[in-house]
């Protein structure tokens, strides 16, 4: 099994940045690509950004591309989340996940595709 463990949330103000981690432990030769999902008050969870296991595909959703970005240190085991001019908007819940297969970059967007999640970290952007 995979457990993946969320680091770095907190509060910052409009227009700061966050950088969040999320380790891997258990078996993580079996984790492909890896991405960031988030929940914020009172919405339903959304795709924020995803990588493949060798860093040289990622994603993003529109409202961070330029904001945030992505990548990964597979000997360490990590993902990182460099989250920079942070609007409230970006306020939520931020979940990791992972996959146990391969995958195209067209399918990294649906959490549906991920076998593993962790706990998520709370962000809270003040204005």
């Amino acid at each position: 099994q995979v457990q993946l463990v969320e680091y770095g949330g907190g509060l910052v103000q409009a227009g700061g940045s966050l950088r969040l981690s999320c380790a891997a432990s258990g078996r993580t030769s079996s984790i492909y690509p890896m991405a960031w999902f988030r929940q914020g008050p009172g919405k339903e969870r959304e795709f924020v950004s995803a990588v493949s296991w060798a860093g040289s595909l990622t994603d993003y959703r529109d409202s961070v591309k330029g904001r945030f970005a992505i990548s990964r240190d597979n000997a360490n085991n990590t993902v990182y989340l460099q989250m920079n001019s942070l609007t409230p908007d970006d306020t939520a819940v931020y979940f990791c996940a992972g996959r146990r297969t391969p995958l195209a970059l067209a399918g990294m967007s649906s959490e549906r595709n991920y076998d593993y999640w962790g706990q998520g970290t709370q962000v809270t952007v003040s204005s």
